[in-house]
């Protein structure tokens, strides 16, 4: 995934600080007065103008135009000049585009009138050319400024959005073991010792389940890595499924080991739990012809709950690692559980 980096931020910023041309797009019934503008327009540097005779056609052509600032007789036939500034504040395209309207007098409640919906300036025509020049550009630039600062702002938007994607995916890849998909070990580690912590401060109980795949090594030396690749996933798999409740972790602790956490559960739920584990995988029913303990894969399973006494795990994962030694020195396929 592309992030913007410094240096293209700073591209993106400086393409968009450059000087843009004004587009000028007068309203105005009076052939006369488009051409006096035109005249007082056509020898500035950067200005191109576009001139609508007709008042139904406004809107339309401003949205196809697209015009830096607006120039809108009030007094034309068929429409009101005012309610024409409203429908431009209504179009999303046109909402903001400044707007100076033009007037053949000075009039107060005119003036207040346009300011109040939404014009961005009012002059009488026809304007001396030094002024007019002056306030079309004065707007058309806060327009392009503005413009341009929701371009920079949606740019880095865009990156702040791409960064966090980033860092998300990371996380994922850093808690999630990447054949199995179950938890990583560095996520369990995590995830016990919160929750450990708070089995201490409530002294709830808390279990712990440590499984290995019975003789895993003469499976690969057997059928092939590949082959043991998919036998780790299928056991992954079933001992997701089998995790009931939300707070219940399984995690894949090395080669072929794995652990289950298994918060607010006590001694006699642990053991329960832990002896229906063997066979849910023997039903998966995968063939292991190098096995001594059946014609297909097998785990053994070691299990240990406490209520929290002292500051860290350390002592359930050890318990839990002597009951899963248990359970491979009375024949495997089974399950032990310690205290």
């Amino acid at each position: 995934m592309d992030v913007l980096t410094d240096a293209e931020a700073r591209s993106v910023l400086g393409s968009l600080s450059r000087e843009q041309p004004i587009m000028v797009l007068l309203v105005d019934d009076q052939i006369v007065v488009g051409e006096a503008i035109r005249r007082a327009l056509i020898d500035q540097p950067g200005i191109e103008f576009h001139y609508c005779s007709d008042p139904l056609d406004a809107l339309s052509v401003a949205k196809k135009v697209r015009p830096t600032v607006i120039l809108q007789d009030l007094v034309m036939p068929s429409v009101n000049g005012l309610d024409l500034v409203r429908e431009y504040r209504g179009d999303p395209v046109t909402a903001n585009i400044p707007v100076i309207v033009l007037s053949t007098k000075e009039e107060a409640t005119v003036k207040r009138d346009a300011f109040r919906i939404g014009a961005n300036d009012y002059l009488v025509k026809l304007p001396d050319t030094i002024e007019l020049v002056a306030r079309i550009r004065y707007h058309s630039h806060a327009y392009q400024m503005q413009i341009q600062r929701d371009e920079a702002y949606r740019a880095l938007r865009k990156s702040q959005r791409e960064l966090l994607e980033t860092n998300l995916q990371l996380q994922r890849l850093t808690n999630v073991d990447g054949l199995t998909g179950l938890s990583s070990r560095r996520y369990f580690n995590d995830y016990m010792e919160m929750q450990w912590r708070t089995a201490l401060r409530g002294q709830y109980p808390i279990s712990l389940l440590m499984i290995d795949i019975d003789h895993f090594k003469q499976y690969n030396d057997h059928y092939g890595h590949l082959a043991g690749d998919e036998v780790l996933r299928s056991v992954a798999d079933a001992l997701r499924r089998n995790c009931k409740r939300a707070t219940d972790v399984a995690a894949r602790f090395g080669g072929e080991e794995f652990v289950i956490a298994l918060p607010l559960t006590g001694a006699a739920e642990l053991e329960h739990l832990a002896k229906g584990f063997p066979a849910l995988i023997e039903k998966l029913r995968i063939p292991h012809a190098a096995s001594t303990v059946a014609p297909w894969v097998t785990i053994s399973v070691g299990g240990a709950s406490a209520v929290p006494d002292q500051e860290n795990y350390s002592g359930l994962l050890e318990a839990a690692d002597k009951a899963l030694y248990q359970a491979k020195r009375a024949g495997r396929n089974q399950a032990a559980v310690g205290v």
